[in-house]
């Protein structure tokens, strides 16, 4: 998927998204999580519809997927399994963003959060420039008074591939060990108009029907 909308001027680099939606789906027993339907669409594609509709657009949109893989392909954007078996987490699908990815930014985030705000990308790019990070970590309050780091939302420099590769052959699988070894910007969507419900996950069917009766935001 790639978009010809122009950036405006003030945009550190292009970005590439990837919707991560390669996990075990353990906690829905075992169901491809992202080709589970939110309001009459697979989370995925939700994903990417909402990725289109960014106040930054991303340059290009991969899907990193393990299973299932013909279904996902026929959303229209490129497919890419993890290189490590097992499900090796989520770095695991980072990396292969990374190996793929042909903007200087790429922007990871989940299949399961169907109300990432729609000035994500640009909130992302603008506090990794304006920090000069090499990586943006988002932070919601997510219910709850204190603010939390969101990890799996993570804005990063192709040029960590390296990096990365090396943390997962030693054995490395949590996000947060890995950004705590690079210049890391946190990203804070807990401003007045922001939805506070925008970073909810869906770790269940249950939490995903709950979620549709949520109502919407523009943010």
């Amino acid at each position: 998927m790639h978009s010809d909308q122009p950036m405006p001027p003030d945009c550190p680099a292009p970005i590439t998204a990837l919707i991560l939606a390669g996990g075990r789906g353990a906690r829905m027993g075992g169901a491809d999580k992202g080709l589970q339907v939110f309001n009459g669409t697979p989370l995925a594609r939700h994903a990417l519809l909402r990725l289109a509709r960014q106040t930054l657009p991303p340059a290009d949109v991969f899907i990193s997927a393990n299973r299932h893989l013909q279904d996902y392909r026929a959303f229209g954007a490129p497919v890419l399994p993890d290189s490590l078996p097992d499900f090796a987490g989520p770095l695991a699908g980072f990396l292969a963003g990374l190996t793929h990815c042909r903007t200087p930014l790429l922007l990871a985030l989940p299949c399961d959060v169907p109300l990432f705000p729609l000035s994500l990308c640009e909130r992302m790019a603008q506090a990794l420039q304006g920090a000069q990070a090499d990586v943006a970590v988002a932070s919601a309050s997510g219910g709850e008074a204190r603010v939390r780091a969101q990890p799996v939302f993570c804005l990063m420099r192709a040029g960590l591939k390296d990096s990365l590769a090396a943390f997962l052959a030693a054995g490395g699988r949590k996000i947060s060990d890995w950004t705590a070894r690079q210049r890391l910007v946190m990203t804070a969507f807990d401003q007045p108009g922001d939805d506070p419900r925008a970073f909810a996950n869906a770790n269940t069917l249950a939490e995903l029907r709950a979620l549709e009766n949520e109502p919407r935001s523009s943010a």
